[in-house]
């Protein structure tokens, strides 16, 4: 296990990104908000949370949904999972949509997504007027079949 530093500034009231377990991958993210929000069934909104980082030049930051919000009331994140450059400083928000029957509320403070802090590999990219032969050839979604 690699540990790395990142910066954090937090508006006031913040909570500060968390791993719950000594095993989570994942840290939480919290609801900054002043008051409740109603996320209606098929609606979306964009989540404060109240963090700012600064990653080490080759990281990456991967927002991913929590998974008992998901299994419990389909409540997951959209764009997922969303990436945050290194070089972005602006507030995290994470844009939570309900794909649940009922409405759901967001409560101030409640734990919203896990992030995830990740090596990047960045490619060069070269053009060329053929690529090598595989198998699986151009078999696009749903080749290979389900069983």
């Amino acid at each position: 296990m690699q540990r790395i530093e990142v910066k954090v500034k937090l508006k006031p009231g913040a909570k500060l990104p968390f791993y719950a377990t000594d095993g989570s991958v994942g840290a939480d993210l919290y609801a900054y908000l002043e008051e409740p929000v109603e996320l209606k069934p098929m609606e979306r909104y964009m989540v404060p949370t109240g963090v700012s980082i600064e990653l080490p030049p080759g990281y990456e930051a991967q927002i991913r949904p929590r998974s008992g919000l998901a299994a419990k009331y389909g409540i997951t994140t959209l764009n997922s999972p969303g990436t945050i450059d290194w070089d972005y400083r602006g507030e995290i928000k994470v844009i939570l949509i309900n794909l649940g029957n009922e409405s759901f509320i967001i409560e101030p403070g409640m734990r919203i997504a896990q992030m995830i802090v990740a090596p990047v590999v960045i490619a060069e990219f070269t053009v060329v007027d053929s690529l090598s032969d595989t198998r699986r050839g151009e078999g696009g979604f749903g080749h290979s079949g389900t069983r």
